[in-house]
């Protein structure tokens, strides 16, 4: 019996220590927010509005609008509306990792392509 009590304790600790993260990303899906990233070597603030279908971003003072497509309530897909080049015609598969009050942290990279970032996005509306 006293052998098998380290064992059940490992076990109960195990089950313990597994808290998953908070993941409310329906409150995400419409709203305006920020995102800040390091593009060409400067810290990069870019604005966003989004409903269920559309997305409509401002970089460096530049609007630029993107169909959003929901895969499920924490995951959706992003194109541009008028791609300019063939890079831009890519879609982006968007995937929130975890949500925090105002913010959630989220995954991101180009579908059918391994290489994925991390981002942080904070709702202000």
């Amino acid at each position: 019996m006293l052998k098998h009590l380290p064992f059940g304790f490992l076990l109960f600790l195990l089950f313990c220590s597994c808290e998953s993260p908070e993941r409310d990303c329906a409150q995400f899906k419409t709203g305006d927010f920020t995102f800040e990233t390091l593009l060409e070597g400067s810290l990069t603030t870019t604005y966003f509005s989004r409903n269920d279908t559309l997305e409509i971003a401002t970089i460096n003072g530049k609007p630029d609008s993107s169909n959003v497509r929901w895969i499920n309530d924490c995951e959706y897909i992003v194109t541009k509306r008028n791609p300019k080049n063939r890079s831009e015609k890519q879609a982006v598969h968007m995937k929130i990792l975890y949500t925090e009050g105002n913010s959630y942290t989220f995954e991101y990279s180009l579908v059918g392509k391994a290489r994925k970032e991390q981002g942080l996005v904070t709702k202000v509306k």
